[in-house]
């Protein structure tokens, strides 16, 4: 298969280049860093500029016939209480996370209608699911990921093209050297100091990225998709079914504890 990543220079999408790349598949990351691999191209791409986005797409057209799937993995954390971010962070954030996304989609769409077939996978998170305190907008920027993720199934069913939208829980990357983080005003500091100390902490316990290579593995080889999946440790991942059984009030002191804020 010709497998296209975004975000491979590290973490996530690095290992699932790895991962790939050594199962014998052509794989093209695409960075604004280069990686060091011998098993998966980079190409230099900022995929918030379309036409690096289109120019990328052409370049690996000229070597593959075929574009199999495509991995929306480029993202970026935010942290900080949703009173202290600014415009530009916002924008930021959403300018990667969603647009981005969208652009990648709208690159390699054209070749997947062509060829009648293809798999689209957009990494998304459990914070999704729920607004978490202090990573309001990467909740948001991850629920809108998941909303566009939905529509385009509709739209592109026809074409035998599958899309789907992966939510991970915390995963042991470095993903704490490349948040956002905003200026912490100071009715924040106390609490948000307890809050990110622990967030960090689920992270250094979180799955290996190499787990989540070996999900989307099984994952590739599903004939039909759900529009949602979810991979991560079982504390994180109940949280999704208990905020639709639950009351809102009793969902929210479950939330406050889990995140040391009670």
């Amino acid at each position: 298969m010709t497998i296209i990543i975004t975000g491979t220079s590290t973490g996530i999408g690095f290992a699932l280049a790895e991962f790939f790349g050594k199962k014998g598949h052509q794989v093209f990351g695409l960075s604004r860093k280069p990686a060091d691999s011998e098993h998966f191209k980079t190409i230099l791409t900022d995929i918030t500029d379309n036409k690096q986005v289109q120019n990328a797409i052409s370049e690996i057209l000229k070597t593959e016939k075929r574009i199999d799937v495509l991995i929306n993995n480029a993202g970026i954390g935010m942290v900080g209480a949703v009173e202290d971010s600014s415009q530009e962070e916002i924008l930021k954030l959403f300018n990667l996370n969603l647009v981005g996304s969208v652009q990648m989609m709208t690159a390699v769409l054209p070749k997947m209608r062509e060829q009648k077939s293809g798999k689209i996978i957009n990494i998304s998170s459990i914070g999704s699911e729920m607004g978490l305190p202090f990573r309001g907008f990467y909740s948001a920027s991850k629920s809108a990921l998941d909303k566009v993720t939905e529509a385009i199934r509709y739209e592109v069913s026809p074409r035998n093209i599958e899309i789907c939208a992966l939510h991970l829980g915390d995963i042991k990357t470095n993903i704490a050297e490349n948040r956002v983080k905003t200026k912490v005003s100071e009715p924040y500091k106390k609490t948000f100091e307890k809050v990110y100390k622990l967030m960090n902490s689920h992270v250094d316990e979180g799955s290996e990225p190499e787990e989540v290579a070996a999900y989307i593995e099984r994952l590739l080889a599903k004939k039909n998709w759900k529009v949602h999946y979810y991979f991560g440790k079982f504390g994180q991942k109940i949280a999704v079914p208990l905020k639709w059984l639950l009351s809102q009030t009793f969902y929210e002191k479950l939330m406050k504890k889990y995140n040391n804020l009670s």
